[in-house]
Formats: structure tokens, sequence, C-alpha cells
């Protein structure tokens, strides 16, 4: 809304004609309006910066982050120009009030002329006169998006007020809904104009209430959810490279997030981002099976130490048990070390808060500096350092297997190096895939050899948080690999290609590794196919879908062996089996399994079969499928995407 000088009327009417609305303003200001006009100005921004200041000091004192770089610039700005602007993963995640959260945004970008026209001519300074053919196009173009986001704004507050998804939390935000309600009155001023006569007390009395307000609105923002306005799009612009990277340590004397001066500034900007609309929560298998973490209250709960410790405080981060409003308590132990690191959260964070290399963080502070005592995980650090494999069985074990089925040495001649992992070399299961993948790449004429003398990649020591151990295994490995001169890999494991790929480049870099059921669907026309398989579903891997971005491939090979049918939850979307973070190893969960709910899924899908691609799936609905299947009847059959291949394949012929 405007105001500056103008002869049109606000409706132009003939007899017999139809009323046009046309949009009207004050005619005139006095010294005395402009004077209390700008006074209004200063007070409403000085009341923002004083409230902003301390959260923008905050941000700026926190640790800078070592591994940051602009680049690559041009990833950056179409990550903004997709999510920030287009709204992609709001509207693509939750498209009912994602699109309606969108026309909000869209539409206080339509009204951002309007609004800096609107302060101008309160000052007699205004450059968009309504009467203009430039004016009259912007005004009634803005008045459609008025339209939109008054109709938006209610059915948010609706939602958030009286739908009251559990996700959003039980708590409700009345500040939230005073706001919603002046985002509702500035539309609602501004359509007023358009039917008030101009130079009428109407008008001026509509000009005044939409001044109020947006200078109203503007110094609620730092202290609500609404500060997101101001700082997502820097967060989504700014945010890691990669999805859940974890950052390299400091030198010797950085241990993780310990305290509050380990905060870096990423994190503290991500911390005051969050928007509160529970994604990350909904998707989160700890919060959703009834355990203490919850991925918003660790991103809140950053915040909340921030707020009152600082970024340069000796106070730890961490306690066993964070009691709500209690004086240094905002993040606990137990919450932080039930992640799976399946990454819903952060995939789901439409405001680009990446929640796993926080909760990483906070894990290798606990655990790099002793804090974090479990016996399980003492017992898997040990197996790990003693043994080289999670399982903490000797390496004789896997020479056992690979002398049983035959399998050659990697000698530098073949054309793949086979990565066992430790549930490949140890777990019986884990060996019956190895032993059918083995035989499709004996099928499909490929060259291959294991290492004689293999450790574990350190997935479970790097997620939970044990970076000394995770550095012996990664370096272990490289050097392995390069000794033997493998050129490249494949693995069963999504966990291992994602730490030999990824993790393992803070100290070199391995060679190329794939999936093997990216390896299979290159060769899928050579591979046979049955022609009625039944019906087989298939279970997306967190660290193969998410992680990877692989969904297609191991779809096609499922689709050789008979019909494909979806879980409830997939692709993206998928749950997770419960395994990841090295939860597979910690011992018995609290509260409902994480594996029993994803196996009810995927059995209530009626498919005979169930797919995996990822031998920690395999492991954890073994049981879990038995346990959800009603009694006296059988449980689907559970089968690697390997195995549904090799059971295709023309029966080994003896000598």
């Amino acid at each position: 809304m405007v105001a500056v000088h103008s002869a049109s009327s606000c409706l132009a009417a003939l007899p017999g004609t139809f009323f046009i609305p046309v949009f009207a303003e004050p005619a005139h200001f006095s010294v005395l309006e402009m004077g209390l006009f700008a006074a209004c100005i200063l007070l409403s921004g000085g009341l923002f910066f004083w409230r902003f200041g301390p959260i923008l000091r905050t941000i700026l004192q926190a640790k800078k982050d070592q591994d940051f770089s602009l680049h690559p610039l041009g990833r950056r700005m179409w990550e903004f120009f997709w999510e920030v602007l287009c709204q992609a993963k709001v509207i693509e995640q939750r498209p009912a009030p994602g699109i309606a959260h969108a026309f909000v945004f869209w539409g206080f970008l339509a009204f951002a002329l309007v609004s800096l026209n609107h302060f101008a001519a309160g000052l007699r300074l205004g450059f968009l006169p309504p009467e203009s053919l430039v004016g009259k196009f912007y005004f009634d173009f803005a008045a459609v998006w008025a339209v939109l986001v008054a109709v938006s704004i209610t059915s948010l507050f609706v939602r958030r007020f009286f739908i009251r998804p559990i996700w959003l939390g039980k708590k409700l935000s009345y500040e939230s809904g005073f706001i919603s309600f002046l985002i509702f009155l500035l539309m609602v001023t501004y359509l007023g104009a358009f039917f008030a006569a101009e130079g009428s007390p109407a008008i001026k009395a509509l000009w005044w209430t939409h001044t109020l307000a947006l200078l109203v609105f503007l110094p609620l923002i730092p202290h609500t959810k609404h500060l997101h306005l101001v700082l997502s799009p820097l967060t989504v612009f700014l945010k890691r490279d990669g999805f859940s990277k974890i950052p390299p340590l400091a030198g010797d004397e950085d241990f993780g997030l310990v305290a509050g001066k380990d905060v870096t500034q990423l994190i503290a900007l991500q911390a005051y981002s969050c928007v509160e609309c529970g994604r990350c929560t909904e998707h989160c298998p700890a919060a959703t099976t009834g355990k203490v973490l919850n991925p918003k209250e660790i991103i809140l709960g950053m915040r909340g130490y921030l707020n009152e410790f600082g970024a340069a405080s000796d106070s730890l981060l961490l306690v066993e048990t964070a009691a709500n409003g209690a004086s240094g308590s905002h993040l606990s132990m137990e919450a932080a070390f039930q992640c799976t690191t399946c990454g819903s959260c952060e995939f789901q964070c439409p405001v680009g808060i990446q929640h796993l290399p926080i909760i990483v963080g906070l894990r290798r502070g606990a655990t790099n500096t002793g804090a974090w005592e479990d016996t399980y995980g003492t017992k898997l650090f040990l197996a790990l350092e003693k043994n080289g494999n999670a399982l903490g069985l000797s390496a004789s074990e896997r020479d056992k297997f690979i002398a049983k089925q035959g399998i050659p040495i990697f000698d530098g001649t073949q054309e793949y190096c086979l990565w066992l992992g430790c549930m490949g070399g140890y777990d019986p299961k884990g060996r019956e895939i190895i032993a059918d993948f083995a035989r499709v790449m004996d099928f499909l004429g490929t060259t291959f050899g294991v290492l004689k003398k293999e450790k574990c990649t350190g997935d479970p020591a790097r997620r939970l948080g044990n970076d000394l151990v995770f550095q012996t295994l990664a370096e272990h490995g490289l050097k392995a690999l390069e000794t033997a001169k493998v050129q490249k890999i494949v693995a069963i494991c999504p966990h291992c290609v994602r730490t030999i790929s990824n993790d393992w480049r803070e100290y070199g870099i391995a060679p190329e590794i794939e999936h093997h059921s990216e390896f299979m669907a290159r060769h899928k026309d050579r591979l046979p196919k049955q022609s009625d398989g039944g019906d087989i579903v298939y279970h997306d891997p967190c660290y193969l879908g998410r992680y990877r971005d692989v969904y297609e491939q191991p779809r096609e090979i499922v689709e050789l062996a008979g019909a494909l049918v979806e879980a409830p939850r997939s692709h993206e979307r998928s749950f997770c089996c419960g395994a990841g973070g090295g939860l597979a190893f910690l011992g018995e969960e609290h509260g409902e399994r994480v594996s029993h709910v994803r196996a009810k899924e995927l059995a209530d899908t009626g498919a005979q079969r169930v797919g995996t691609a990822c031998p920690f799936c395999n492991t954890m609905f073994r049981d879990a499928l038995t346990a959800v299947t009603p009694d006296g009847k059988a449980p689907p059959q559970l089968l690697d995407i390997a195995q549904l291949t090799a059971r295709n394949l023309p029966p080994i012929l003896p000598n």
C-alpha cells in the first residue's frame, strides 16, 4: 500500500456497467503524520536489531568451520533457487501445507516492491503511482497475491491451532498465532484499499493499520520461529556440500562438540534457522517409536544452549538426561546416541539444517573425551581394534569362508575387488549374500577377487564418534587397497560404500567403488528374468537411497525376479531398519523396535518375498518379520537382491 497523491477514485463505475475496484490511497500526509511515521519506523527497526543483535553476535563469535568453502558456487546458487525461491522441498514433501506456505512466501516477494513504495510514500517519496500503467498493473498483480496469502495463512493457522498434527508439537505458540493474524491483517488492509474512497478517513485508517501491522511484525521476528525468514535463505546457501557430511576435526585439540566453544558458525546459524515444522520428527525412526531422541529438539536444544551460555562457553553441551527448562540441560546424552543416522531429518528439512553432522559431532565430543560410557559401545570399539571387525571374530573365520567358497584372492589382474565387509565376511546370512553375488559375477564373466586381509571400514566407529578407531581402520584400508593395486571395488553393503567413498577422504582417496545393485543394474540385459516370480516388496536402505541417491537400480533387479511391490514408505521416505549409526551393535533398544515397525509395513503389503540391498537391513528383518507375522502364518521370505538374481541363474554343473 502506498501514499502518494492521485486523482483516481477507488471504484470506477458507470450506469449499467460493472464496478471495477481501483486501488486508492491517502491523498495527503501532514508533517506531523510523517514525523510520527518516521518515529515508528525507527522504533520498530531499533527493537528488531536490539533483539536480533545478540543472535547475530552469537553466530559470528562461534568457531569458524575449518572445511568450509563456497565452491562449488554453481551448486549453491541452484539449491538456493530451487529450495528457497521455488520452495521445491517445502511443497514436495508436504504438498498441501507446503503449497500454502509457498504462496505466503511468494506473496511476500510480490509485496516487496509494494512495501518499499509504501514506506517511501509515507514520507512523500513514493515511486509507484497507482494511476500509472505500471502502478495499476503491479497493484492489481499484488492484489491477486494478497488473496492467495490471506487464504493460505488462514489454512496454516487452522492447521496449527485446530487440526494440530502431533509433529508440530504439543505446545501452542500464541506468538505464531499473532503473527499469522498480522499477515492476514496486512493482506486485508491492502485489499480494502480497492474498496474505499480515495482521500476518505477509511483509506487513511486502512493505511495506518497496514503500516502498524508491518512495524509490529518486524521486532517479533528475532525471538520466534519466524527468524527463519531472515536466516534460512543463508542457511540453505551456506550448508555443507554433500549429504550428511561429517566435517574433519581441526587438529589434536578438537574432540568434537564438547562445549559451546566447539560450536561452529554453520551449526549456530542452523540452530537459529529452525522453523519448528516437525518434518524431521515425523520421519525420525527414533522419535516415532517412542525414544527420547527428537531431531527437532536437538536443534532447538542447541539454540537454547547458545541463548543461555553463548558460543564461547566451557559448559558441556551434553548432559545425561535433559530436563526441560532446567539450566544447562538442553541436550541429552541418551538422545544423541539413539540416532540411527538414517538421514530422514536432514533430507526432510526445508531450511537447510544438517542434523547428522551435529548429532555425530555431539557423539564425538562424548566418545573422544570418555564421557559416554556404554558396555556395548566399549565392546564394539575393542572388537574393531583387536579383531578388525565389528562382530569381534577372528580373521581366520573370514579365511575359512573364502577358502570354502573358492573365492579368489585379488592379485591385481582382476577387474574388481569384491569388498566383503564385516557382515559379508563374518555373518552367516551375509556370507550367503556374498556367495550368491559371486555366482552372479561369475555368470557375467567378470573377474574379481577379495583382499587377503580386510578390516572393517570403520563405519560404526565413525557414526558413534570414535575418531581414533576410525582413523586407524581407514588408513589400514587405504593402504591395503593401494598395496593390492585395486582400481575398482564392488560391495554388498551401502555403509561400506559410503564410508570408503566419502569418509575415508580425510586420509586419502580410495579407488572407485559401487554398490552391487549398481553393478547388476548395468548388466541387467544379460541377467535372466523370471516370468512368474510372485510379488516382491523392496525395502530402500537409508545408506543406499538418501545417502547415495540409488533408488531405481535395485528395483530393476527386483523386477527380474518378480512383480515389484512398493512399501507404504519408499524411495526418499523409506523407513529405517534401525541398524545404522552403530545401533546394530548397542544391544536392545528401548520401547517399540524400529525393525518391527518397518517389518510390519513390509509384511502388510502381502508380498511373498521381501527384497533387501543391505546386509544390515537383512539382519534386522530376520527376527522382525517372524515377530510381526501372526501365529500360524509363515512370514515372507527375506532375500537380498543378489540372492533374488542368483536363484534365476542356471544351476552349476558338477565337474
